[in-house]
Parts: structure tokens; sequence; C-alpha cells
């Protein structure tokens, strides 16, 4: 069944793709800020930094339960309307993360945020609807760019503005700079909706059927999710390893360091563009063989700069492959519930990425930075293994 666009063209023009990819960046970047600042945010409120480590687990979490409970609202409300709420709501819970007073209200804004920041997967489906024929990769690999060099870029960032103006200026800025651009996204784009909304019961109640009834889509989730576990021991512990001997990098080193990662977003766009072409299977091929190469690197690069530069660059290639390949494929599959098929799909990929954080820490009070790299690379394999299993040509994968 086509979706239909009721206000105004059903084609996304330029200038909106870009408007969504930012806020977009804005969004899911912001539950990012505190992988380069888990030593500061430790010291600040005086608490452990395995304490200050837990902000990563809490932040993806809470993205992988709006996800599930937020983002299916897309099958059933205005989208336009439905991404600018959450917008300003994460918005909200970035301020909270910036104006603490305690390590519980910085976890608490820390959740806020995360839950609301999947205004980004209600974007990212509503370009997908308002493509031209034959564009959709290309437009999900549009918005999925920004998405996903706000994640890298965040870290960054982050570190910088830390440096110079301390880390709740990270929040703070981020708060308003989200405000100002949800105001925009009101006023550039269309309204959306699907031609048939569904009550949000029936929503829900659809989304363990859809995962029942397409092969693809629970193959495609268990591949990413993997590979998100994978790269999330990285997120969770780099820092705690770039800070401490022999690197003991500081906040805005650490942040330089994850420019490295850019790279690997690169790629969205192509891939997006080799799934119209019905080349996702080998985008996967290519992003499987990166993600399980990029441990031995890191392992090097515990001790040596450049080789966990170069890790980090192949890591986020891999697992950006992998990503844009099995989303836009997804997307691809049932237009008429695209936003529960990717609300399925992205509440298993991050509660893999939570699972790989909380795992993640624990490797690193089992092992130190040798132990986390055991665990990465094992999640890594099964990866890969997952992805091996993904037979049919992206886009061609018919449900079972």
């Amino acid at each position: 069944m086509r979706e239909k666009n009721v206000a105004a063209s059903p084609v996304l023009g330029r200038s909106a793709l870009l408007w969504m990819a930012l806020a977009c960046g804005l969004c899911a970047g912001g539950n990012y800020f505190n992988q380069p600042l888990l030593h500061s945010i430790a010291r600040h409120f005086g608490v452990d930094q395995g304490v200050a480590a837990l902000s990563v687990t809490l932040a993806q979490s809470a993205y992988a339960l709006g996800l599930l409970l937020l983002v299916p609202l897309g099958d059933m409300l205005e989208r336009r309307g439905l991404a600018v709420a959450l917008m300003l709501l994460a918005a909200a819970g970035q301020a909270m993360a910036g104006c603490a007073p305690s390590v519980g209200g910085f976890m608490l804004g820390t959740v806020v945020a995360g839950l609301f920041s999947v205004a980004a997967q209600v974007l990212v489906p509503m370009a997908a609807a308002l493509a031209a024929p034959g564009h959709s990769g290309r437009n999900v690999g549009t918005v999925m760019t920004g998405l996903l060099l706000g994640i890298l870029l965040a870290r960054s960032v982050a570190g910088l503005v830390s440096a110079w103006a301390g880390w709740q200026a990270v929040y703070q800025g981020a708060a308003l700079l989200m405000v100002l651009v949800a105001w925009w996204l009101w006023r550039v784009l269309p309204t959306s909706r699907t031609a048939q909304p569904v009550a949000y019961a029936q929503v829900l109640s659809s989304m363990l059927e859809l995962l029942h009834t397409h092969r693809a889509l629970r193959q495609r989730t268990l591949a990413s999710g993997l590979a998100f576990a994978s790269c999330s021991v990285l997120f969770a512990t780099m820092a705690l390893q770039l800070s401490a001997s022999p690197l003991a990098l500081d906040d805005a080193q650490i942040g330089l360091v994850g420019l490295a990662g850019v790279a690997g977003a690169l790629v969205a766009s192509r891939a997006g563009r080799w799934v119209d072409r019905g080349l996702g299977r080998t985008t996967c091929t290519v992003g499987a063989i990166a993600l399980v190469a990029a441990w031995p690197m890191l392992w090097w690069g515990g001790e040596h700069l450049g080789w966990f530069a170069l890790g980090l660059v192949v890591i986020d290639l891999g697992l950006q492959c992998l990503n844009i390949t099995n989303q836009a494929t997804v997307a691809q599959l049932l237009p008429a519930a695209r936003s529960r098929m990717n609300a399925v799909y992205m509440t298993g990929y991050f509660a893999g990425a939570a699972a790989g954080s909380a795992l993640g820490t624990l490797a690193w009070h089992w092992g130190q930075w040798q132990g986390a790299c055991l665990l990465g690379a094992v999640l890594a394999l099964g990866a890969a293994l997952a992805a091996v299993r993904l037979r049919a040509p992206a886009g061609q994968m018919a449900a079972a």
C-alpha cells in the first residue's frame, strides 16, 4: 500500500533532506556526548568511572525503549508534528543533564534525552515514504549520513567544548541548538501520514507479528544488533583506555581521536545507493569483514594511538555498511508499515548497543582493555556469521 503526503509535494527536496539529516545527527549524537567525557563527569560528581560509564548504557537503553514505544506512533500520527515534539522533549532532557546538581539528576536527564531522541527514527522512514520512485535507499542514506556523522562528531565536539567551557556546556548548547532546528523543521517539512492510520494498541501488537512473519526483518535485525553490540564495547571503554597510561589523553584529545570514525559514516550515502541497485549483499560482506578485522588493530591501539585510530575507522566502516544496508532494506519490505518495521529493527539494533555497553563495562573490570577487545571480537564474529545468512539480495528478500 503506497503512502502519500497529505499537504504538499509527495517528494522531499534536497534542502528538506539536509535539514532532516541535521536533525537526526543532533538527536542521535546527543546520546554519545558522554563517551569522551566519562572521566570529567566522574570527577565532577565524585563517583567512580564505572558509575559514570553507566550513563552510556542508560542512554542506549532509553533509546531502545523509545524505539519500541514511540517510533510506531509514526504509523498513526502526523509525522512532522511527531518528530518536532519528540525533538523538543529530547532538548529538555539535554538541558536537564547539563544543569543537573547531582549524578542522579544527570542520569535522569540522560534517560529523558535518550528516550525522546528517537525523533531521528521517525524522520528516517518519512524520508523513505516521501522519496521519488527508485530513490528510497538514497533518501535513507542521506538522512542516515547525517545521523551517523552526528554520532561520530558528537564525541569530538563534546571533547573540544568540554576542554573550553566545561562538560555541562556540551549539553546546554545542544539543547538550545535542538530547539532551533526543531522550529526550522516545522517550517520546511511537509505534513506526512500513512494512508490508513492504525490504532496504537494495534500498532504495538502488530510489531511481534511483523517480526514473526518477515524472515528478512529477523535476520537483518540480528546481524545489525550484534554489530552494534561489538562497537558499543568500544564506545563504552575507549575513553577509559585513552585517558589512562600510556596514552593519557584529555577530553579534547579523546574527542579528536573520534574524528577518525567519520570516514565510516561517509559510506552511508553510497551504501543506500547500492541498495537501490540490488548490491546490498556486497556491502554486508564488506561490513562483516571490516568489523572483525578492526579488533586486532584496536588491541594494539591500546598502547599505540595510530593503530587505535585505524581500528576506529575500520570498525565504523563495518558498522555503517551493515546498518545502512539493512535499514534501507527493511524500509522497502512493507511500505504500509514502515514506521513499525523500522521500530522493530532499530529496537533490536539499540538493544544490542545497550547490551554491548553493559558487557563492555564488565569486561573492562574483568580484563581491562584486553578483556574488552576479546568481547568485542567475539560479538563481531557473531555479527559476521549472521550477515552470511543474508542470502537474498537487499531489497528482494521476501517474507517467510
